[in-house]
């Protein structure tokens, strides 16, 4: 019986940039093999199928989407492009701040890289440090980028 809105699902999967860089699975090997940073952080045991409700919104639209229809067992490989994934890079998500303001919500000196938690509750990343202004990116760091998942429906529960 083909999935539906409101079978919950598992699916392996690995996830690549259309230059075929892998940023995330859930499959050990593969994030091993491609040294992911879970990779080094997670177990083996702590990799395991991604699990979630069709039509629920607890995924990207397109994996939600690409799992409709399909068979447990079945393979796919779906491009996802920015609009069915993580949107595309909004200009107003950049924010520049003076560096006493930034030091002050942050507690500590900026550099690019630095990955931010805002009291807001967004996260962000530094992509700028010149002299007294910093901007910090807080799109979603998968915005803008065509994805490309290889999937395996490995479970369903209708």
């Amino acid at each position: 019986m083909a999935i539906q809105e409101g079978d919950r699902v598992a699916i392996e999967y690995v996830g690549r940039f259309d230059d075929g860089t892998v940023f995330g699975t859930s499959r050990y090997a593969v994030a091993a093999e491609h040294d992911l940073d879970d990779a080094q952080e997670r177990a083996e045991g702590d990799y395991e199928p991604l699990a979630f409700t069709v039509g629920a919104d607890e995924v990207i639209e397109g994996l939600d989407g690409a799992v409709r229809g399909m068979a447990t067992g079945e393979t796919a490989t779906v491009r996802v492009p920015p609009e069915s994934a993580y949107g595309e890079i909004r200009e107003e998500r950049i924010r520049e701040y003076d560096r006493e303001t930034f030091e002050a919500m942050v507690g500590h000196a900026p550099e690019v890289g630095l990955h931010v938690h805002a009291q807001n509750g967004l996260h962000g990343d530094v992509v700028a440090v010149n002299g007294d202004s910093i901007e910090v990116d807080f799109n979603h760091e998968l915005a803008g980028r065509t994805l490309v998942f290889e999937i395996e429906v490995v479970g369903r529960d209708a």
